[in-house]
């Protein structure tokens, strides 16, 4: 199957909600179009842009959300973020999700739990600006530790995240980045163990680490049942993309 064929039947899907066996329901799934702000890196690192400009950016672009890099965030004061509700309110802009570095593939405990009290901040601020996901990484394995080592501190760190953001009705999104999650696999026994209806992937289709093209459509494939957010390229290529 062609790429742009895959998308398209496999697109559909992506945000698919998981139901019970035998469940009653009309949910659908919905993609709708949204533009990352991650996507105009150069010029916010240049200063040509700021997030207000942004958002009116992707008003003029016909987007229907923003997935706010919090990177470029001028603060996480209510005040700012409170504005920045308004003027996506204002433009007609729901907000797909907001972003955070993290590196929860962490062999020191203190380190696991500072990565815990991150997202937990973060979820307070995406939830002040009226967004419903927050996307994290899980970064790479450090020297020596095994996947297996890897995916039990990612848990340990996931499941308390999960269980605060689920108070605030916050969705969060483990992003395919790499390192631990190059591959489909180790992402679902993540998500497997973790075991939250608060916890997803933020789906990127061309950041899986396959041999070959097959491969890597097998791992998108796999991972959309459980896809909380999609980041859509028409190639594969560098994950720094």
């Amino acid at each position: 199957m062609r790429r742009r064929e895959f998308l398209k039947t496999a697109g559909a899907a992506a945000m698919m909600p998981r139901l019970a066996k035998g469940a009653e329901s009309r949910e659908q799934a919905r993609l709708l179009v949204g533009c990352c702000a991650y996507s105009y890196s150069q010029d916010f690192e240049a200063g040509k842009l700021t997030m207000e400009g942004f958002f009116r950016l992707a008003a003029d672009l016909g987007a229907q959300g923003v997935d706010v890099t919090t990177y470029w965030l001028k603060s996480t004061e209510p005040d700012y973020l409170n504005s920045l509700r308004r003027l996506a309110f204002k433009n007609g802009l729901g907000f797909s999700g907001a972003a955070i570095k993290t590196e929860m593939c962490q062999s020191d405990s203190a380190k696991r739990t500072e990565q815990v009290h991150n997202i937990q901040h973060w979820t307070d601020v995406t939830d002040r600006l009226g967004a419903s996901h927050l996307r994290v990484f899980t970064g790479k394995i450090p020297s020596g530790a095994t996947a297996e080592q890897g995916v039990q501190w990612v848990v340990e760190v996931m499941k308390p995240a999960c269980e605060y953001a689920s108070q605030r009705g916050i969705t969060i999104g483990i992003e395919d980045h790499g390192g631990l999650t190059a591959r489909a696999a180790t992402m679902l026994e993540i998500l497997r163990r973790v075991d939250s209806p608060y916890a997803g992937c933020n789906l990127d289709v061309t950041n899986f680490e396959a041999p070959t093209d097959e491969e890597m459509y097998s791992d998108i494939a796999a991972c959309i049942p459980y896809a909380t957010h999609v980041h859509v390229r028409d190639h594969f290529g560098s994950t720094a993309g």
